[in-house]
C-alpha cells in the first residue's frame, strides 16, 4: 500500500520537471498514466542515449508509470481523453501557455467534465505575465533569475550549475502543489489549477540566499563567491590525497572549528567575529586552513572535524558513491533490470515514510505498452473498437 494508492494521474508532460513530478507521485503509489504520441515523446530520445536508443534519464522519470499512446489533436482522441479525465484525479502537463492544447487543459475547461480534477500545469514562466509564451529550460531560468551571476569564481563568466536543480526543484514543487490541492479537495470536493514555473522556482531559490534583500537593505550587488559561503566562510581545500569541503558557519561551529585545527586565537580575533566578518576576510582565513588541511589526508581531516562536529565532507567522485555506506543504508541506489540493458542503477526514493513507503514497482514503459489495459479494462472499450483506434492511428 502506497500513500497515494487510489489516486490516478494523467501525465502528458515531457523532458524533466513535469515527468519528475509524475514520478514522485508514482513512487508513492499513484497510478500515473503517461500519455504520448504513437512515435513516443521527445524525452525518450534527447540527451544521453542508452544502447536501446532511449534517453537514460527517461528510465528514471518514467518508472512506476503506465504508458499509452493517444492523438489528442483528433476529435476521437479528445473524446477518449475526456473519458480518462472523468476517471482521474490529476492531469499533469507542461504545454506552453497560450497554445491550443494548454488552453483546453485548464481547470476551467476540464471541470465541465470532472469538477474534482486537479490540473497541474508546469511551464517556463507561469500561466500569466509578459513572458508566459516564451520557451524556457533550466539554464535560461538560472540566467534570468540572477543565479548565474552568483555562481562560479570572481572574474569568471556567468556560470550555470551542471546539476539541473531548477528542473528538479520545479518538479518537486509541482508534486507538493498537487498534494496541497488534493488536501483542499478533501475539504471542498473541488479541484483546481496548480501553476508552477521554472522561473518562479529559480527566482525563489536565488532570493532565498538573500540576494535581493542584501541589495535592498545594504545596496550591495553580491556576485560570484566561488566555493566560499554566501554569508560566511566555507572552503573547498586540497588535502594530501583529495579535496575536502569544510563549512564552519555560525559562531558556535566556528569556535569548535578553530579549536580543532589548533588556532583558538582566531576565535577572539575581531576580524573573524561574525559570519559576515569571516566572509569578508576569507582571504586571511584560507591560507591558515589550507596549510592545516594540506598536511593531512582526507580521512584525517574529516575524522578531526567530524569529532568536533564541524560539517565537512570528501569531494566524492561518482564511482565511489556506489559503495558509499550511507547511500546503501538509505537505499538510494536501486539496481533495476531493463531488457537489453541489464541492471542499471536508479536513484531510490528520497522521501522516507515509515508506514507506507514508496518504492520502485515497475520500469519505464515501452511506447503504448499499457494501451490495451487502459482502453479496454479501464474505459471498457470492446476489442473491435480498440483495433479500430489502432487502424485509424488514434493510438
Amino acid at each position: 500500500m502506497g500513500a497515494l494508492d487510489g489516486i490516478r494521474v494523467l501525465d502528458l508532460s515531457r523532458f524533466l520537471a513535469g515527468p519528475l513530478c509524475g514520478m514522485l507521485l508514482a513512487d508513492m503509489g499513484a497510478e500515473v498514466i503517461r500519455i504520448e504520441q504513437s512515435e513516443g515523446g521527445p524525452d525518450r530520445t534527447w540527451g544521453q542515449l542508452g544502447p536501446d536508443g532511449e534517453t537514460l534519464s527517461f528510465k528514471l522519470t518514467a518508472r512506476n508509470k503506465k504508458g499509452i499512446t493517444l492523438r489528442l489533436n483528433t476529435e476521437r482522441g479528445k473524446e477518449i481523453f475526456y473519458k480518462l479525465v472523468r476517471k482521474s484525479d490529476v492531469v499533469l502537463h507542461n504545454f506552453t501557455p497560450g497554445t491550443t492544447l494548454s488552453e483546453k487543459l485548464t481547470y476551467t475547461n476540464l471541470k465541465k467534465i470532472n469538477d474534482k480534477v486537479i490540473v497541474a500545469a508546469l511551464s517556463g514562466y507561469g500561466q500569466n505575465g509578459p513572458y508566459k509564451k516564451q520557451a524556457c529550460f533550466d539554464a535560461t531560468a538560472q540566467a534570468r533569475s540572477g543565479g548565474m551571476l552568483v555562481t562560479g569564481f570572481p572574474g569568471d563568466p556567468p556560470l550555470k550549475t551542471s546539476i539541473t536543480y531548477i528542473d528538479i526543484s520545479t518538479g518537486q514543487s509541482e508534486a507538493l502543489g498537487v498534494m496541497f490541492a488534493l488536501y483542499d479537495r478533501e475539504k471542498t470536493g473541488l479541484g483546481q489549477d496548480v501553476d508552477v514555473s521554472l522561473f518562479d522556482t529559480a527566482f525563489f531559490a536565488t532570493q532565498a540566499l538573500g540576494v535581493l534583500s542584501l541589495y535592498h537593505v545594504h545596496g550591495e550587488l553580491r556576485t560570484q563567491v566561488g566555493n566560499r559561503g554566501f554569508h560566511s566562510y566555507i572552503g573547498c581545500l586540497n588535502a594530501k590525497d583529495g579535496w575536502v569541503m569544510i563549512a564552519p558557519a555560525t559562531n558556535y561551529i566556528w569556535k569548535r572549528f578553530v579549536k580543532a585545527i589548533g588556532k583558538e586565537e582566531m576565535d577572539s580575533d575581531p576580524r573573524f567575529g561574525s559570519d559576515m566578518d569571516r566572509f569578508r576576510n576569507a582571504a586571511l582565513i584560507e591560507p591558515i586552513v589550507s596549510e592545516w588541511v594540506g598536511q593531512r589526508t582526507v580521512k584525517e581531516v574529516t575524522a578531526s572535524l567530524e569529532k568536533a562536529r564541524v560539517p565537512c565532507s570528501v569531494v566524492n567522485t561518482i564511482d565511489k558513491l556506489v559503495n558509499d555506506p550511507q547511500v546503501k543504508a538509505r537505499e538510494m541506489i536501486i539496481m533495476t533490470e531493463h531488457p537489453g540493458l541489464g541492471e542499471i542503477p536508479l536513484p531510490g526514493v528520497s522521501i522516507k515514510l515509515s508506514r507506507n513507503p514508496g518504492g520502485i514497482r515497475s520500469i519505464a514503459p515501452k511506447i503504448g505498452e499499457h494501451n490495451e489495459e487502459v482502453y479496454c479494462d479501464l474505459l471498457g472499450l470492446r476489442a473491435e473498437e480498440f483495433d479500430q483506434l489502432k487502424k485509424d492511428k488514434i493510438i
